[in-house]
């Protein structure tokens, strides 16, 4: 099966109803991670539990989601301190998604205002398996931990102007103009997205005379975020700072929607120009009862901006809009070669109980490759060690070992490792292999390395097999 749906409600125990949105547990997303609640009075049930992280040793905390490969996804992770490590501050950290850094993750400011922390981002899954990952960074002084996570499966039509071969699109605002509120999400959004109020005192508000549906737009935006939006009287502009912040200099995902707020006629219409940041976003936009959308797909911004809507001339009304998103570009880094991530997860798999982050990508990002791995530093990342002695495994070694033809070294020993010895016959790069294994296992190991790998000598009774390179004698 495949993930589509559903919000989780980290650390909790039971099945959370808040208003029409259901959270259930996470126990069957994430193998690793405590269990803590927040006593602060008041707050929603899905932010009286978290679930924290405080193994040290571990070089992330992933989550991981069986998908369908080449899906669209929408992910966002909600935090709200409450104070569960006894500490006055919450920690900063980083979260990470398919092997690529997402963010830093840092809740003081609005833990101070009593407000919980979200982040979101659209990305497209490259395998079955989709991770979410938290990691401890220099700054982090307690515990990762999460609040609550929804992961929803998006059409491939919404934001499909983007190229989700070379980047994410991450958050920064998405909001509905001309109203104060609450912010709409499921079920009026059907994908959860979060769309928030944006009031402007001097904004004149209007309320929309007909229904928009929302399959008319290709990125479905909620037909309640058309009920009402700003405009001003005729031969006007409309002049406003959005992105509500400060945005830092890069491409964005921009999209405006848009709707005649009045009754239906064929003699009726709207047309104005949208300029956005000093430069001309749309000229002539023609908006009817239907509505309309536009957008782009790679649009710089910087800074603090402004919108501004001209009506053309000898128009009767003036501009108006109902809603917009705005989302930065998140380029990739390098990524690792799906055969070594799949070989990897299966040895991982294969052993009784690997280290706690072997999860998620097993390369990336580098300062976050799994417990015992050492990659190449490529484009297409590739595993070329695996160091894991007295690291007290039991288990096998799976034959998907074989697959990960850029190893040189691979070192088990001081295990307790059992069963048959794969074929590594493929491996033509391997230059040491160390295990611990039964006596009658050794032989055929010996063997098989004879028949396979050319130059190999015994050191000892160690059970060290290596290559005759005289950097590596000494072992």
């Amino acid at each position: 099966w495949c993930w589509t749906g559903f919000p989780l409600n980290c650390g909790g125990t039971d099945e959370v109803t808040l208003g029409n949105e259901k959270y259930i547990p996470d126990d069957g997303f994430i193998l690793t991670g405590t269990k803590g609640t927040v006593k602060t009075p008041g707050i929603l049930p899905i932010l009286s539990t978290l679930r924290f992280f405080p193994d040290g040793q571990a070089r992330k905390y992933c989550y991981a989601f069986q998908v369908t490969k080449g899906g669209k996804y929408l992910v966002r992770t909600i935090y709200y301190y409450g104070g569960f490590d006894g500490g006055k501050e919450p920690p900063v950290f980083d979260q990470i998604v398919q092997g690529t850094k997402w963010a830093t993750v840092n809740t003081t400011e609005d833990y101070a205002k009593g407000q919980t922390t979200y982040y979101e981002i659209i990305v497209v899954s490259p395998t079955k398996t989709l991770n979410v990952c938290l990691a401890r960074n220099k700054n982090t002084t307690s515990y990762p931990f999460i609040s609550a996570m929804v992961v929803q499966s998006l059409e491939n039509s919404m934001y499909n102007s983007s190229d989700f071969t070379k980047y994410a699109l991450t958050t920064v605002a998405r909001n509905y103009f001309g109203q104060e509120g609450g912010a709409i999400s499921f079920p009026d959004d059907q994908y959860y997205r979060l769309w928030e109020p944006f009031h402007d005192k001097n904004q004149p508000t209007v309320e929309s005379k007909s229904n928009v549906t929302s399959s008319d737009f290709w990125n479905f935006p909620p037909a309640k975020a058309f009920t009402r939006g700003f405009t001003t009287s005729r031969g006007k502009t409309i002049r406003f700072q959005w992105p509500p912040m400060s945005v830092p200099a890069t491409k964005y995902y921009v999209a405006m929607y848009f709707q005649d707020n009045r009754t239906p006629s064929p003699y009726s219409w709207r047309v104005f120009s949208v300029t956005l940041n000093g430069l001309l976003f749309y000229k002539d936009l023609n908006v009817t009862e239907k509505g309309v959308t536009v957008y782009a797909s790679e649009w710089p911004l910087s800074g603090v901006t402004e919108l501004m809507l001209t009506p053309a001339d000898d128009m009767p009304v003036g501009p108006v809009i109902n809603a917009a998103e705005v989302l930065q570009l998140l380029p990739y880094g390098s990524r690792t070669q799906t055969r070594d991530v799949i070989a990897m997860e299966a040895l991982g798999s294969s052993f009784d109980d690997p280290p706690a982050d072997w999860v998620g990508d097993p390369c990336l990002p580098p300062e976050n490759s799994w417990t015992g791995v050492t990659c190449t530093h490529e484009l297409m990342a590739r595993v070329q060690k695996i160091e894991l002695r007295n690291k007290g495994l039991a288990g096998s070694i799976s034959p998907s070992i074989a697959n990960l033809t850029a190893l040189t070294s691979i070192s088990l020993g001081g295990n307790k490792l059992t069963g048959e010895i794969p074929d590594m016959g493929s491996l033509k790069d391997l230059q040491y292999l160390y295990v611990t294994l039964p006596n009658f296992l050794l032989i055929s190991l010996f063997l098989f390395l004879v028949l396979t790998i050319k130059d190999v000598y015994v050191l000892g009774t160690e059970q060290q097999f290596t290559r005759q390179d005289p950097r590596l004698a000494t072992e």
